[in-house]
Order: structure tokens, then C-alpha cells, then sequence
């Protein structure tokens, strides 16, 4: 079947019901959404089902489109002050993790397709750029994995992986597109490199601070139907990226840097818009990973699943855990377990499968071995570790309680100068009774709504009579009165939203 205007949107829909579908169930197994999506898009492609897609050029685009609208939401979603102390780690395993882990496993690539007549032979220069094409880890994969398990991790773990795979493509780029210049033209300057990619980190790094407070001021300050603030942003997070890729910088840091400016500064209707950031987020990576599972005919990866399960185990067991415990030789705080689980959650996906359709665009010799290489490791990661992340948190007792979800969904203007949290209801508080007046808060502080155990809200006055379980929506002026109000509570983990 091939694409056309008069099948598209029914095919594309039918597509998104069944990746969805697919994605609810395999959650309840454990399964990576996005690996089932990649799946869904086999099980329709040429060898499946006969739909016809063989565009590696549109395929990079939509990439390129979702990859941008990935990372700028991710970092939207990111706590300046959570990466703060591990953004040195982040940016060493970010720039020469990434360097580290395609020479090793270039290396290696090199070796095994030279000791066996089984493997097409490739040039040592033919071995990095399928090394430094998935060098990096992918950050579609690794938010959406950590995200939708809501896994929580000790020592800041989550932070730094998330701050690597969004800040480790542009590396893994520049060494893909190096690379297969070399290839071209037999020839390159180092020095011309270093200095390029210098420019480039510089550039995208300026130009995503900029662009991105320039966002959030017109946001503020701008005056549309409130409908509109969710197009705006977008259109600010394609001109940020196009923006920068025309002043030579990396597009992709960029648009994450701005998601960070935008995401940890004041800016009105915050809530609405990380909402609909979210929901398109999940909308691009089905429709991305779908076009690649599209773009791969599973016939073409049997002839190379041995070189493929080699290759990826290797990354796995020895080439990941390698570069992590080199780069992170200097941060002596960090203890074994965690190395050890960032060696681990080291996912491939969308962006090596991306990186890897350059060399065919360049009509690069190997091209489609290199693609389809790329492709098998990729099932490979998200299938071994993409199924374990929680699993080897647990194992090696770094996983937290994850967080409950909030009892009351509300979004107050960030220009009232207020903290607000959720207070479940504990024997303890009920201890000199039961009613809204027996307990002892500062004056300054309110409860302003409760939600009952079985799943009921109201407006609380004095004689309401509270039960415990119930939930409770405190607002207090600041952050120092609502710490005196979980004391007078007796309270020591509480949860907290503040607005200021």
C-alpha cells in the first residue's frame, strides 16, 4: 500500500489507535511504550502489512520536528535546582562519554568484522560512524521511560540521567557528520572539528538562554485568547531550533536550554501549557518512532542480527559501564550503585535511528548496514534495559517511594506570593478531635478544600468533621509558614507546591 493524500489520515489514525492501544497493554507488562510503537510501525511497514514508506529525507525531518518539541519539553520539566549538583557529571558524560563510548565500541566494530568472513568488513573510519551514530543516549527513551514508570531514584539520579540525554546529541552529531566527511573526502582538519563544535555547543548554548527568556517575556507580556499561548510557545520552540541551525549553532541544545529557561521562570499559564507540552510530546514520539519502524524492512535485519547482538551486548556490558566509570572518576561522592545504574540506563532509540539515515542521505558505502545495525541495537536496548529500569533500581537499592499523584489538580497566578501543599489526614492529627477547629494552625495559614477517601470534594468550615485519609489543600503566605504549619501538625514528609 503506498501513502497517498486520499489514505493518509486514515491509515495515521488507524496507526496512533493501535500504537496507544499497544502502549496500554504493554505497560501492564512492563513492556517500553516507544519500543511497541517502534513495532506497530514494522507490523504496517513493507514486510508487514504492505504499507509502502522508503523516505529516509522525511523521516529525518519528522525526526528532527519531534526531537525538538522532545527536548524542549524535557526540559521544561526539569528542576534547575535538582540538576544543579550534578551538572558537571552531566556535561562530562554529555561531551566525553559520548567521544569515549564510539571509540571503544568503534574500536571493537573494527575487530569482529575483520576476524570472520560472517560480516560484510568495514574500515576502521566505517566502524566509528557506526560506533559515533549511537553513541549517545536517547532522550525520548530516557524521559519517557522514567516518566511513565514514575521511578523515583536516590542521589539525584534521575536528574543527571535526563541532563545527559538531553545535552548529548549535539556530540554524537558532530561526530556522526565529521565522520562522514572523512569518508567523502578522505580528509579533515581535527583542528576545524574542535573548533566547530566548540562554535556550535557556544551558539546553541547563548542562543537557547536568549531565545528562551525572549519566549518567556512575550508570553508574559503578550495579551491573546489564552488557546493561543500553546501555539506560541511552539512556534518559539521551531524558530529557536531553525534559529540556531542558521547561525551555524546546535539546534537541539538549544531548544533544551530553552525549555529550562521557560520551564524555571515565572510565566503565565504555566500549568496549561507543560499540559499540552506533554500530550504533543507523547504525539511526536509515536508518530517518530512510528516512521521508523516504517522506514525498516524486518527482513533486512536478520542477516545482521548476529553482528547486531554482538555489537549491542558489548555497549551494554562493556562500553557504557567503561566510559561511565572513566568520566565519573573525578566526582568521589558518587557511590558504586549509582555509577553503576547510569552504566545501565545508557537507552538507545529514536536518536541514533535518526543519526543513522545521514550516512544514507550521503549514499555513504554500507549505509543501509550501518541503518539497519543501528535499528537491531535499538530493539536490543529498549527490550534488555529499557524493561529493567525499575527492576535494577530496586536491585541495587536506589529506588524511591514513587510520588503520589496530586489529589487536587489547581494552578494559581505566579504572581500571588503564596506556598500551597497536600495534607493527608493521620490519627495523630485527630488526636484532640476530629473536627476542622481542633486543629492547631498559624493564623495565617488555610485549609481551603478537602478531598474524602472515597474520592468526594468540599468546602471545609469549623465543624467539619474530618476522617482519616482525607485529603487536605493548605495555603499559607510562604514557604517558612507552611513549614510551622506541618510542625504544628506533627508532619515531617510532606508535598509542596509553591507559587512565588
Amino acid at each position: 500500500m503506498i501513502l497517498n493524500a486520499g489514505n493518509i489520515l486514515l491509515i495515521g489514525s488507524i496507526l496512533l489507535f493501535t500504537s496507544i492501544i499497544a502502549g496500554k497493554a504493554g505497560f501492564k507488562f512492563g513492556v517500553p511504550a516507544l519500543l511497541l510503537f517502534l513495532g506497530v510501525g514494522m507490523l504496517f511497514g513493507n514486510d508487514g502489512l504492505g504499507i509502502q514508506f522508503n523516505n529516509p529525507e522525511i523521516a529525518q525531518f519528522i525526526g528532527v520536528i519531534a526531537l525538538s518539541i522532545i527536548l524542549f519539553s524535557g526540559g521544561m520539566d526539569t528542576k534547575m535546582s535538582e540538576i544543579k549538583p550534578v551538572v558537571g557529571q552531566g556535561i562530562v558524560l554529555a561531551t566525553f562519554g559520548v567521544m569515549i563510548t564510539a571509540l571503544i565500541t568503534g574500536y571493537f566494530i573494527y575487530q569482529i568484522t575483520g576476524l570472520t568472513n560472517d560480516f560484510i568488513s568495514l574500515t576502521f573510519t566505517e566502524s566509528l560512524l557506526l560506533a559515533a551514530v549511537m553513541s549517545s543516549t536517547d532522550s525520548a527513551s530516557v524521559f519517557s521511560i522514567l516518566r511513565s514508570k514514575r521511578q523515583g531514584l536516590k542521589e539525584n539520579l534521575r536528574p543527571l540521567l535526563e541532563l545527559e540525554s538531553g545535552s548529548n546529541d549535539p556530540m554524537a552529531y558532530m561526530l556522526t557528520i565529521l565522520l562522514i566527511q572523512v569518508i567523502q573526502s578522505g580528509e579533515s582538519s581535527i583542528s576545524g572539528t574542535v573548533l566547530q563544535f566548540i562554535m556550535q555547543m557556544s551558539i546553541g548554548a547563548v542562543s537557547g538562554y536568549l531565545l528562551g527568556h525572549l519566549a518567556r517575556f512575550t508570553i508574559n507580556k503578550i495579551n491573546i485568547n489564552q488557546s493561543l499561548y500553546s501555539v506560541l510557545l511552539l512556534a518559539f520552540v521551531f524558530f529557536i531550533f531553525s534559529f540556531t541551525d542558521l547561525l551555524k549553532g546546535n539546534g537541539y541544545l538549544a531548544v533544551y536550554i530553552a525549555g529550562l529557561m521557560v520551564g524555571n521562570h515565572k510565566m503565565v499559564h504555566k500549568k496549561s501549557l507543560m499540559t499540552f507540552f506533554d500530550g504533543f510530546t507523547w504525539l511526536f514520539q509515536i508518530v517518530m518512532f512510528l516512521t521508523l519502524g516504517l522506514l525498516v524492512n524486518p527482513a533486512d535485519l536478520i542477516p545482521i542480527a548476529g553482528l547486531g547482538i554482538l555489537v549491542g551486548i558489548f555497549m551494554i556490558i562493556v562500553a557504557r559501564p567503561l566510559t561511565v566509570f572513566l568520566c565519573l572518576l573525578p566526582f568521589r561522592k558518587m557511590s558504586t550503585k549509582s555509577r553503576v545504574y547510569v552504566s545501565w540506563v545508557g537507552l538507545r532509540g529514536a536518536v541514533p535511528i535518526i543519526f543513522a539515515t545521514y550516512p544514507l542521505i550521503a549514499n555513504i558505502q554500507h549505509a543501509s548496514l550501518i541503518f539497519n545495525v543501528v535499528f537491531f541495537i535499538t530493539i536490543l536496548s529498549l527490550v534488555i534495559q529499557g524493561t529493567t529500569v525499575s527492576y535494577m533500581a530496586k536491585f541495587l537499592g536506589l529506588s524511591t517511594p514513587e510520588p503520589e499523584q496530586a489529589a487536587f489538580n489547581l494552578e494559581l497566578p505566579e504572581d500571588i506570593k503564596t506556598a500551597m501543599s497536600e495534607i493527608e489526614v493521620t490519627p495523630s492529627m485527630l488526636a484532640k478531635g476530629e473536627l476542622l477547629m481542633d486543629l492547631v494552625l498559624p493564623d495565617n495559614t488555610l485549609i481551603v478544600m478537602v478531598k474524602r477517601v472515597e474520592g468526594s470534594f468540599c468546602v471545609p468550615k469549623g465543624k467539619t468533621k474530618l476522617h482519616e485519609g482525607d485529603k487536605l489543600l493548605v495555603i499559607t503566605d510562604n514557604d517558612e509558614e507552611l513549614k510551622k504549619t506541618y510542625e504544628s501538625l506533627g508532619i515531617e514528609n510532606y508535598s509542596m507546591q509553591k507559587n512565588s
